[in-house]
């Protein structure tokens, strides 16, 4: 394995590193400036599209998408440094360089299942940033950790599919911009369970979709990046030509959407570490208690050794990780993907429990970043799959040998 930058690698991070210096951090003043100024409280602030604009012109520009058709043509390896750089301004970097959740795991699966109309009507948009749109999969009925328990209903009506059901957590679904639903149910309640589930385009406008309520993380709304919303379906129609790939096969695009999404989330993740450990030593060296700079200080440095431990542990098995899902795919990569999904946000969350520590009463309030950063990268722990179904995933083919030997059963 060699997670050395080759020459492509070192142009985008030489550019990507300068536009965040000269563009991105300046403008995180202005874009809350404007965050509280806005009208519509699920609205982004106007900067984000001035830094979009100044991004394309760079060439910075949906860095994410594997096949050049549609984005830079990076391998993981190649994007894994650079998504990591976003981290460090999590609010404004992936929505500026069109690399923000949940527009990201929706363009990859209409890029590789929609067909030439789905993809002209939808991705182009998405890849212009035109529009924004979200992902339904999340129910509040059910444990939705396990895709089986899904309950939203897709029955065959003719030459239409009919939704009933309720969704939430839809990131981005209040967005004005938000076009697009991708929504996750059953078609044969039947079939094996995960033959059940189907996945369809639903224009967020298509009548009988309501858009309710905004659901606050830890009292943050989000608000910037369209929320989370709960989202009901009531008899709602669309033609049977907005099925993706077809029918019984809404598992299978779920985890592809997943896997990249995952190690995505892992490296802007690191990202904001980096941000975290910044932030605590340059308090370190300011402030002084019981007659000595805290940085002099053995508990205060211990700290700090430590959170450098951490992220370089964890930079190192994402680094390994993408490099097994370029060399041998997705599949061949489970147990890594498992295994930084339930360890990368834990570690980060440690390194910002630490900052805020070192930063005293100023590191919960809204002063510093700090506060926001924890409460976002908290819910990492839960999304795309919460910390213990990954375990449970990782010991089970851990142990499958060894039960295999014994007659008992790895499930």
């Amino acid at each position: 394995m060699d997670f050395g930058h080759d020459a492509t690698t070192r142009d985008y991070a030489e550019r990507l590193r300068a536009f965040m210096d000269e563009r991105i951090l300046p403008a995180e003043p202005v874009y809350a400036e404007q965050a509280a100024q806005r009208s519509d409280p699920w609205s982004a602030p106007p900067v984000i599209k001035e830094l979009q604009a100044q991004a394309r012109e760079r060439g910075l520009w949906n860095l994410f998408l594997p096949d050049s058709a549609y984005g830079a043509g990076l391998t993981n390896l190649q994007y894994a440094p650079l998504a990591e750089m976003t981290g460090r301004s999590p609010a404004l970097a992936p929505s500026a360089l069109n690399c923000a959740a949940p527009d990201t795991g929706n363009m990859e699966i209409l890029a590789m299942f929609g067909t030439e109309e789905q993809r002209k009507r939808w991705l182009q948009p998405l890849l212009d940033a035109e529009i924004r749109s979200a992902f339904c999969m999340t129910e509040p009925d059910v444990a939705s950790s396990d895709a089986s328990n899904i309950r939203l209903s897709i029955t065959a009506d003719g030459d239409d599919y009919v939704l009933n059901g309720r969704k939430w957590w839809s990131s981005g679904a209040l967005s004005p911009d938000c076009a697009l639903l991708i929504v996750m149910g059953v078609t044969d309640p039947g079939a094996e369970p995960y033959r059940r589930q189907s996945m369809v385009l639903v224009p967020r406008d298509t009548p009988g979709v309501e858009i309710g309520r905004g659901l606050p993380v830890f009292g943050y709304t989000d608000g910037t990046k369209g929320g989370h919303a709960e989202v009901s379906f009531t008899d709602v129609r669309v033609p049977k030509g907005n099925i993706l790939l077809g029918e019984g096969e809404g598992f299978r695009i779920a985890q592809e959407r997943l896997g990249p999404g995952r190690i995505h989330h892992c490296m802007r993740s690191i990202g904001v570490a980096e941000r975290a450990l910044e932030l605590m030593c340059s308090r370190a060296a300011d402030r002084v208690a019981f007659g000595r700079p805290l940085a002099e200080q053995g508990v205060v440095r211990e700290t700090i050794a430590r959170a450098r431990v951490r992220i370089e542990q964890a930079r190192l098995l994402v680094l390994k990780t993408a490099w097994l899902m370029d060399t041998v795919g997705n599949k061949g990569a489970r147990t890594e993907i498992s295994a930084i999904k339930a360890e990368v946000p834990r570690m980060t969350q440690q390194v910002l429990d630490d900052a805020i520590q070192v930063h005293g009463g100023a590191g919960v309030s809204d002063d510093f970043p700090l506060a926001q950063l924890w409460a976002a990268n908290r819910t990492l722990r839960l999304a795309d799959g919460p910390d213990e179904v990954h375990l449970r995933s990782i010991a089970r083919r851990e142990l499958r040998p060894y039960l295999r030997e014994s007659g008992a059963s790895a499930s």
